[in-house]
């Protein structure tokens, strides 16, 4: 067996510091009718005291009526979205909005600032 612990990076407190795999991007479609409705959940899964910030999702042309609240998520160049205003997404918080277009846009994680 080889040991990998080397390898992964320690906060100075000890703990495993984050990295992009904390992060997780989910979405779903309701079943509401007329133009479809999707859920998005941002979730950091992180226990390291240093929380990511500064959060960016691959994410297109993305577009949404109604608006999406632009603290909680906005396009700011193509392909480019923040997530929670750049705000530091502590362990355990959860970023949820809900947008309408007629087809689901591929959000994956794009960058963040680790400390």
């Amino acid at each position: 067996m080889v040991d990998l612990s080397y390898c992964i990076p320690r906060s100075p407190a000890g703990r495993r510091a984050c990295t992009y795999t904390d992060i997780s991007v989910s979405q779903r479609q309701d079943g509401s009718p007329g133009i479809p409705q999707y859920t998005v959940q941002i979730v950091n899964s992180c226990m390291s005291p240093c929380a990511p910030r500064d959060i960016h999702l691959a994410c297109g042309w993305f577009a949404s009526a109604p608006l999406v609240n632009p603290k909680v998520f906005k396009r700011v160049n193509y392909d480019d979205c923040l997530v929670n205003n750049g705000n530091p997404l502590e362990h355990g918080m959860v970023i949820r909005f809900s947008y309408s277009n007629s087809f689901a846009y591929p959000l994956k994680f794009k960058s963040a600032r680790f400390c």
